[in-house]
C-alpha cells in the first residue's frame, strides 16, 4: 500500500502541532511569555525552587536550552536563579513576586487552552491518546 502525504500519522500530528502551538503563543503573546517558557512556569506555580535539571528531565529538553529560558525569565523579572550552597553547579529558580502574580493571570488561560483542546472528548478518549503518544514516543526512542 502506498501512502500519500495526508496518509502520514507524523504529518497530522505536526499540522496538530502547529495549531496547538500557534493558539497558546497568541494567548501568552500579551504577557511577554512564551510557550516553552511558560511550561517552565507551570512547573514553577506547582512547585517553587526546582532545579535547571530537574526542569531539563522534566521537559525533555537540553541544559543550554533551560538554562537560556531561564536566563530569559530572570531578565523578565518572573524567577530568580539561585546556586544551591551545598552544589555550585547546581541552580534553582524561584518564582518573584510578578513570577507568583503572572500565575495568577496565566494559569486561567492554560487551563481555558486545556478545556479547548480537549473539548468532546471523553475521559477515557484522553487516558487512550495519552497512551497512545506514549507508544510513538516509545518508537521514536528507540531510533535515536
Amino acid at each position: 500500500m502506498k501512502f500519500t502525504f495526508q496518509d502520514y500519522i507524523s504529518i497530522k500530528l505536526h499540522r496538530t502541532d502547529l495549531y496547538l502551538t500557534s493558539l497558546i503563543k497568541a494567548k501568552l503573546e500579551p504577557f511577554n511569555l512564551a510557550p516553552e517558557q511558560n511550561l517552565i512556569m507551570m512547573l514553577l506555580w506547582e512547585k517553587d525552587g526546582l532545579t535547571q535539571n530537574y526542569l531539563v528531565e522534566k521537559l525533555d529538553k537540553d541544559k543550554t536550552n533551560i538554562a537560556r529560558m531561564a536566563s530569559s525569565l530572570e531578565k523578565k523579572g518572573f524567577v530568580k536563579r539561585i546556586h544551591c550552597p551545598n552544589d555550585r553547579r547546581s541552580i534553582r529558580l524561584y518564582l518573584t513576586p510578578c513570577g507568583e502574580k503572572l500565575g495568577e493571570q496565566v494559569l486561567p488561560i492554560t487551563e481555558q487552552f486545556n478545556e479547548t483542546v480537549c473539548k468532546g472528548f471523553s475521559r477515557e478518549e484522553l487516558l487512550q491518546l495519552e497512551r497512545l503518544l506514549e507508544k510513538m514516543n516509545d518508537n521514536v526512542r528507540t531510533c535515536l
